[in-house]
């Protein structure tokens, strides 16, 4: 079930009502919830309820011996076990074709030819997410910033949870695990709120991300033969596909979240505003980059041992999370890359949200199209089927041919493109506005939500009814 689905619009009403005029205590509340969740979950395949069941016991189960066992051997013993099973499960389906293929071309490179043989694996949805929520409440018993639960419901739950069961935010125990254990009441104003985030979602899906998506697959597809200029366009639009349509599933997943109750951590906070790489990794899918820094970069060492070998090693995880793709691995290499020069110098930590960023001058302004340019080439390798279409895209982009412009070949097509760069233009509008004001959430008034669902209605690409890219991870 997909929160663009009228399923979805179907589905979340009868939820909400049985919540808080049905069930009236926590205990009936949180087993609702985990009901709901694992049937949103299993509309999609029934059978992946059974893998996300028992990474659920395991992990509510070790984490308890954990707390309970004073040896220290015992305890690593236990944490090795979840994070062995945890990681083995997400390794076979994510990545075992892609070792396969990879040690088959390594032999093949070296003159020797091997078979092999394709496994056909489904790969389950939010795998990604759920397994490193999972591994960090097991991580924070073991280090001992967490007190493992004893109510196997609201652990259930906690794991499950709906709205950001798929595709995120990665929730930490620490902040989502408690709002099952208390009691909830229905706050007017907060589920008004999330009413106005799931609204700006909706708006930064159904308007600009499958809209742009109709015209960046048109291109991708036919890359070959399209001209500078096509190309170009394609590859701004997919920067913007990709943040809308990532970010605008966080949106509605916060937003839905405080209907019931709940508070999820802000997931992204105006990224294309960024001054330098750095800014933009404290922007961009914060809860996967705040992941990674506590539970890798920090036990590897942080910034006190080898810690240019540290941020390579973050970078390259964070792009292999994503998919067994060298494109994946790539992207984040060039992050990498970006990132380790301000690293060295000391520059990756100014930048920072706190500071007065409502004076407007030229520098900071050629800074962020600066930065911006950086991360659209960079997407190019995270968007496109392999690597030997990425280097051509990109080749493509520097030579000016006169070939054709597929955007330009029918009314249907500019007139997506017209819709697009309105519609971006308005985003990048509201978003100015909420950053100038140092603000890392946009909170609409009235007039503008209703403006909003005006252009959900008449320029939303309804026909295009795709999925969340980040489903795929």
């Amino acid at each position: 079930m997909i929160f663009n689905s009228i399923e979805f619009v179907l589905f979340l009403p009868l939820v909400f009502l049985l919540y808080w005029f049905v069930f009236k205590n926590r205990s009936q509340q949180n087993i609702l919830l985990l009901v709901a969740s694992y049937f949103f979950y299993g509309w999609w395949d029934w059978r992946f309820l059974l893998l996300i069941l028992f990474s659920s016991i395991l992990d509510f189960v070790i984490a308890k011996k954990i707390q309970s066992n004073t040896n220290n051997k015992t305890r690593k013993v236990l944490l090795f076990s979840s994070l062995c099973f945890n990681l083995g499960v997400l390794f076979y389906f994510k990545y075992c074709n892609f070792f396969i293929e990879s040690f088959t071309n390594a032999f093949t490179f070296f003159g020797q030819e091997i078979t092999s043989n394709h496994i056909d694996v489904i790969l389950p949805v939010g795998i990604s997410f759920y397994t490193f929520q999972t591994l960090s409440y097991t991580i924070d018993v073991y280090n001992r910033k967490l007190s493992a639960t004893k109510d196997v419901v609201s652990f259930f739950a906690f794991v499950s949870f709906f709205p950001q069961l798929v595709a995120g935010p990665i929730e930490r125990a620490t902040n989502l695990l408690p709002q099952f254990l208390k009691e909830r009441k229905f706050q007017r104003t907060l589920a008004i709120l999330g009413v106005k985030l799931i609204i700006w979602g909706m708006f930064k899906k159904i308007v600009i991300a499958d809209n742009t998506g109709i015209l960046v697959d048109l291109v991708y597809d036919n890359f070959e033969t399209q001209n500078q200029l096509t190309l170009l366009i394609a590859a701004i639009l997919f920067s913007f596909q990709i943040y809308c349509d990532f970010s605008g599933y966080s949106d509605i997943a916060i937003g839905v979240s405080r209907l019931f109750g709940f508070n999820l951590m802000t997931n992204f906070s105006f990224p294309y505003f960024s001054r330098d790489i750095a800014e933009f990794w404290r922007r961009w899918h914060i809860s996967l980059s705040t992941w990674f820094r506590d539970y890798v970069y920090i036990p590897l060492g942080g910034s006190k041992v080898f810690k240019i070998r540290n941020v390579f090693i973050v970078f390259l995880l964070s792009g292999f999370w994503h998919g067994a793709n060298m494109t994946f691995i790539f992207w984040g290499l060039i992050h990498a890359l970006l990132f380790i020069p301000l690293f060295i110098t000391g520059r990756y930590l100014k930048n920072k949200h706190s500071e007065n960023i409502a004076k407007i001058n030229i520098k900071p302004i050629l800074s962020t199209i600066l930065t911006f340019s950086m991360v659209t080439l960079a997407w190019v390798f995270f968007r496109a089927e392999n690597i030997t279409q990425a280097f051509l895209f990109v080749e493509r982009l520097f030579i000016n041919d006169f070939n054709e412009n597929v955007l330009f070949s029918s009314n249907k097509y500019l007139l997506i493109l017209l819709i697009s760069v309105f519609s971006i233009l308005i985003l990048l509008f509201i978003e100015a506005l909420f950053y100038m004001k140092n603000k890392i959430e946009v909170t609409l008034s009235g007039k503008w939500l209703l403006f909003l669902i005006v252009l959900i209605a008449f320029f939303g690409a309804f026909k295009n009814h795709s999925e969340f890219i980040y489903f795929q991870f």
